[in-house]
């Protein structure tokens, strides 16, 4: 299928034919000596939304501005630039990526569309706010860059929707940040349910963290000479600037999140299909109940339990932490932790798997010792998230989470949170992605956009 976009060893190709009888310079750390990379293997990447887990997405997990497990570490990365609509944040990164390039070449923006702009830069970390990431993604992506964006996909479906068309459309590579596809211990339960150890799946059960949000009063303050408070807002309803709206706390209001369904919905919900074989639908029936914040300005769920029926046979029960199954029978998970109250737990006729990141547990207890042969499924492995990612920029493959596995992943959270606030039994055509004869459920599955921005 032809995109419009060629790769970027295409053009450095023809961009050195091009060059042939003149004479030009080329640095020996541009040749790879020394353990350096070569320029043509080289992948320019930049930061958009540098906060909390930008940082840690760019320079490591302990954000200890030491660049081991970000970006910043993986050998072919350049980084370039630091955006972020707060200076403080992207002071941050830029302070790392100067140190250990022993330069002060890293460029600062507060406006991602700037960034995008620059014909140098191959890849982007997109780790916005989730109004943004949308908005952010196709833009870059309609730029010719490859992206790597924080779960979820996108603030509502259709939004998600946008997105895998941008990807499809230029032939971009998409990596979503439901990192936990890159961990070994997934991966080997979703093995195990898929060549069939614990026979029929019944029921899958996923337990969410509940709901939250500040119950402190929201007192109009100035805005920050630091931020940028209209473009934090960018598509999102005007209102008065407060410290405890921002940054972190924005996942508890609708304007800007869907709580801990969305932000959690891109891990556990995302393993509960990959497991059962059906990533790349979703269920044909959703209906729940769940209890809203209110009486404030917060706004998003704390309580909740929602059910999904799949045309494979199968319901995936969704609940808050309380009402999921700590453990089974007292068994133990095979790290030696108890069991804990977030996670996927798959019920099959001869026997059961329930993972999170503490662990393993299963039954019967010899599965833990289950080896697959040649013939049977081998899910598709990466031992790192960004590494893998970082490979397919340079290979053109596709990433173990892409953009259309990201987006019925979070749809299922989409669809829970529509389905509990309508009080009703919701039926969705997971291959048009709309529900069925259900006007008003329709209006939920997007939003309007505050002016200039939209999709």
């Amino acid at each position: 299928m032809a995109t419009g976009r060629i790769s970027r060893r295409e053009f450095l190709g023809r961009a050195a034919a091009s060059a042939v009888g003149f004479p030009y310079i080329v640095s020996s750390a541009a040749l790879g000596k020394w353990g350096a990379v070569a320029a043509s293997e080289r992948i320019v990447m930049a930061g958009i939304g540098v906060g909390h887990q930008g940082l840690g997405n760019m320079v490591g997990s302990d954000y200890s501005g030491t660049p081991s497990g970000g970006f910043l570490g993986q050998p072919e990365v350049q980084v370039v630039a630091s955006c972020d609509v707060d200076a403080n944040n992207r002071q941050r990164l830029i302070d790392v990526v100067n140190e250990k390039y022993g330069n002060k070449d890293c460029a600062a923006y507060g406006d991602f569309r700037e960034l995008v702009a620059r014909g140098d830069i191959d890849a982007v970390m997109v780790a916005t706010p989730d109004h943004w990431h949308a908005l952010t993604s196709i833009a870059a992506v309609e730029a010719g860059k490859d992206v790597y964006c924080e779960k979820p996909l996108a603030y509502s479906v259709v939004e998600g929707q946008a997105v895998v068309e941008a990807v499809r459309r230029y032939g971009a590579v998409f990596q979503v940040g439901s990192q936990q596809r890159s961990w070994g211990i997934f991966r080997f339960a979703c093995e195990l349910v898929r060549n069939g150890r614990i026979g029929k799946v019944r029921t899958v059960r996923v337990g969410l963290p509940r709901g939250g949000g500040w119950t402190g009063p929201l007192v109009p303050e100035p805005v920050p000479e630091e931020l940028d408070y209209d473009m934090w807002l960018g598509p999102a309803p005007w209102r008065p600037y407060c410290k405890w709206t921002v940054h972190g706390n924005f996942r508890w209001k609708s304007d800007y999140a869907g709580g801990s369904i969305t932000d959690w919905s891109g891990h556990h919900c995302d393993i509960a299909q990959w497991g059962m074989g059906t990533e790349l639908t979703g269920p044909v029936e959703v209906e729940g109940e769940g209890e809203f914040l209110k009486g404030g300005f917060w706004d998003t769920i704390v309580s909740y339990r929602f059910e999904c029926r799949y045309a494979e046979g199968f319901t995936m029960i969704v609940t808050d932490a309380e009402q999921f199954p700590s453990g089974r029978d007292g068994i133990k998970f095979a790290s030696g932790s108890s069991g804990r109250t977030i996670g996927v737990l798959f019920e099959g006729e001869d026997g059961w798997v329930q993972v999170n990141r503490s662990g393993l547990a299963v039954y019967p207890q010899s599965l833990v010792r289950e080896r697959f042969g040649p013939d049977e499924i081998h899910l598709y492995r990466s031992d790192n998230h960004k590494r893998n990612f970082v490979d397919c920029v340079r290979s053109r493959k596709q990433t173990i989470a892409p953009a259309e596995v990201g987006q019925r992943s979070i749809s299922i959270g989409h669809l829970g949170i529509i389905s509990m606030k309508l009080e009703r039994k919701l039926k969705w055509d997971p291959v048009e992605e709309r529900f069925v004869g259900d006007d008003e459920a329709s209006r939920y599955l997007s939003r309007s956009m505050r002016s200039p921005w939209h999709l």
